[in-house]
């Protein structure tokens, strides 16, 4: 299979040319040693030869020598190892010398000084519609974030494509595979993240089929406002398991040191109106196809239940433009309000820019987005801040075009960076 390049290269070709180093962050198995390896003129890999624990314990600067770039894979296996990068850093007062890749954070316990100065950090997701070839990209984040969007209009795709690339995930391994297989093996992500990665991520043994369930549970809350005592309950109910307040956020904790879970943060706007803005994130995980592998679905399932597939699409719409966002120094959030008012996507830029999105998997929805997306607009306060730049509805089995309100509607098959 021929490597597919990635959105991110570019930020990482800039990142080693302003630090000495760079941390590429992400879940396992999202591709982050596959493109690190491009980049790197040796490979130091932490979690494969036997003698580094040994070399770590005698004379830990021997690990640093090598080629640069050099890139030094799944470094949490031996957290101290950041120190002496750090430190090497420093000697060598040089750009680029050393590429970090990890898919976990270390535990509390291993000291680490800031690596303020010397590190950058890079974020990676699993892959994207536009660079698993989904996506045709007509439709850029980059001009929504400006207002600038031409005419465009690009035919739907079916409700069975979306679903079984759901299913598939952007996983780079799966790339090509066959979607049977594809089922199984993210499955046998999850059973090895229950039964293995929970352990090692702080070496705490923790209860396998307790983090199954809470699993199950946030795949059932996928891209909803769900608290931790809403958790509690539906694993109580539906899992027919006990999970103490105390230890489900030891376990959540976990899953996003792994970053298996991601929290989409809340957008604070000026607004005109009375009401209280909701600060709590919307919960994720870091792809839906883990969703999916850890409720047991499947394709057939999915086409009879729209509803649940439509969570699950959201989900993936907000993956995608996570994406999109990096590459145009932005983040995204939610709105959501005590008068009832949200909006499912807030992409906004370092500078303020913004854009809002409503997203939908069928068109049936698209006139009561449209009317949201409007009474959003109108409420923000334009003595104390701008305007968003663009309104716009990401849908799954909808035509890409523009309306003659200025509102656009976005197959996700048209979205791109």
């Amino acid at each position: 299979m021929d490597y597919i390049k990635r959105l991110v290269e570019d930020d990482l070709v800039a990142k080693m040319n302003a630090s000495g180093a760079v941390l590429i962050k992400g879940p396992k198995s999202c591709g982050k040693t596959e493109t690190a390896t491009r980049y790197a003129k040796s490979v130091l890999r932490m979690d494969r030869d036997p003698q580094v624990a040994v070399i770590m314990a005698t004379n830990p600067q021997l690990l640093l020598e090598g080629e640069t770039p050099r890139l030094i894979d799944e470094w949490q296996e031996q957290p101290e190892i950041w120190n002496y990068v750090r430190h090497e850093v420093d000697n060598r007062k040089s750009k680029g010398v050393f590429i970090l890749t990890g898919s976990a954070n270390p535990t509390e316990q291993v000291r680490l000084h800031s690596g303020a100065g010397r590190f950058t950090v890079l974020q990676m997701d699993t892959m994207s519609w536009q660079e698993l070839g989904y996506s045709s990209g007509a439709v850029k984040l980059s001009d929504l974030l400006l207002g600038t969007v031409m005419n465009y209009y690009e035919p739907a795709i079916s409700l069975e494509s979306i679903i079984e690339r759901i299913c598939i995930g952007g996983w780079p391994t799966l790339i090509n595979e066959d979607y049977k297989n594809a089922l199984t093996m993210n499955r046998g992500y999850i059973d090895l993240l229950c039964e293995v990665d929970m352990i090692q991520v702080s070496g705490v043994k923790r209860n396998p089929n307790k983090v199954r369930s809470l699993l199950r549970s946030l795949s059932r809350n996928i891209a909803t406002l769900v608290d931790n005592k809403t958790l509690e309950k539906d694993v109580k109910i539906n899992e027919n398991n006990e999970v103490s307040r105390n230890t489900l956020s030891d376990y959540l904790d976990a899953l996003s040191k792994l970053m298996i879970l991601y929290e989409q943060p809340a957008f604070n706007p000026h607004i005109r109106s009375a009401a209280s803005l909701r600060k709590s994130p919307k919960r994720h995980l870091c792809d839906p196809s883990l969703a999916v592998a850890v409720l047991g679905l499947d394709k057939e399932s999915l086409m009879k239940d729209v509803k649940y597939a439509g969570f699950l699409f959201e989900s993936l719409a907000i993956h995608e433009l996570n994406v999109y966002a990096k590459s145009n120094d932005a983040t995204v959030y939610h709105y959501n309000d005590s008068y009832g008012y949200e909006v499912d996507a807030i992409v906004q830029k370092r500078n303020g820019d913004y854009a809002a999105f409503e997203i939908k998997l069928g068109v049936g929805f698209i006139e009561e987005a449209a009317a949201n997306l409007k009474k959003f607009a109108a409420n923000i306060d334009l003595e104390k801040m701008e305007s968003p730049k663009s309104l716009n509805i990401i849908t799954g089995t909808g035509m890409s075009y523009s309306r003659p309100d200025g509102i656009n509607v976005i197959s996700l098959a048209s979205l791109g960076v």
